[in-house]
């Protein structure tokens, strides 16, 4: 399978932000949207980075809660792992896995046009694994 299948199955809307929103308004648009992690954009429409809760929590950990109130390139992942749509599920999860991230922008020639996440994949790979055993159980049923 790959990413493209599963964008083409959970949509391509991605919620974005700028880098220089608060921590607390990064707060409310994960609460609001109820996501992970949201991708933040700079002015030429280019990935940023990444801030993910576990971002928010490392950042309120080190500086309580006036860290509410920085922007959010204070705390946000400049080094974004990125993928395209024909890459395989097997190769992206192993890239999660590696890297220790659950969110993971899908573009294309640069441009931000998804967002998967880890639990995007391993739905998707149960979901084969239970066709595969249904398939089974039909072959063996009719031999």
């Amino acid at each position: 399978m790959t990413v493209a299948a599963i964008l083409s199955q959970k949509g391509r809307q991605v919620v974005t932000m700028g880098p220089k929103q608060t921590l607390r308004e990064v707060c409310e648009t994960l609460a609001t949207h109820k996501i992970g992690a949201v991708v933040l954009i700079d002015g030429q429409g280019r990935i940023a980075g990444i801030l993910s809760e576990r971002d928010i929590v490392r950042a309120l950990a080190g500086e309580g809660a006036a860290a509410l109130d920085r922007a959010a390139e204070s705390h946000m992942s400049t080094k974004v792992m990125t993928c395209v749509e024909s890459e395989t599920t097997d190769k992206v999860l192993g890239r999660m896995t590696a890297g220790r991230f659950r969110h993971m922008p899908v573009v294309r020639e640069d441009r931000l046009i998804g967002v998967i996440s880890i639990g995007d994949v391993v739905a998707r790979r149960i979901e084969l694994a239970e066709q595969e055993a249904a398939q089974m159980r039909a072959y063996i049923a009719t031999a």
